[in-house]
């Protein structure tokens, strides 16, 4: 069998060009990404379900994010504080929080209005390029 014959400067262009992505993918992945994930009526209580998962290289020890609940009206409901505790680098997590006196139906909009407490290696690991999004009909803005 005949196999083509590449030279030094083809192989080397080749193999920068396939390490290329993966230096993206670090860049890109240097990050919280927060996702609002699922919504559940509990007894007069609204659940929250988030997947969270830090992208940065170190594990962030605690992170706390206020945010704003708005009704479908646009007008504010509260304002609250989430705890997700401890992130560790590069490994998703799914973290619950029971909203008493709120109807599910009634959420229309989540602010994440900033990080409360961010206990990381760098100030800003909680919101810098924060990557919102949601699988719900709620949007989730920051």
């Amino acid at each position: 069998m005949n196999l083509p014959s590449f030279g030094s400067q083809a192989l080397c262009a080749l193999a920068i060009t396939l390490a290329a992505p993966a230096q993206a993918e670090t860049v890109q992945g240097a990050h919280v990404s927060l996702e609002l994930n699922a919504l559940e009526p509990v007894d007069g209580a609204c659940r929250i379900s988030f997947l969270i998962q830090n992208g940065h290289t170190n594990d962030i020890a605690q992170a706390v994010y206020e945010a704003v609940l708005f009704d479908t009206e646009g007008r504010v409901d509260r304002m609250t504080l989430f705890d997700f505790g401890d992130l560790p680098a590069a490994r998703p997590r799914v973290r619950q929080f029971l909203v008493s006196g709120l109807a599910c139906s009634d959420l229309g909009r989540l602010l994440i209005n900033g990080a409360e407490t961010c206990e990381a290696d760098s100030a800003d690991a909680c919101t810098q390029d924060l990557d919102l999004r949601s699988r719900t009909d709620v949007e989730i803005i920051g």
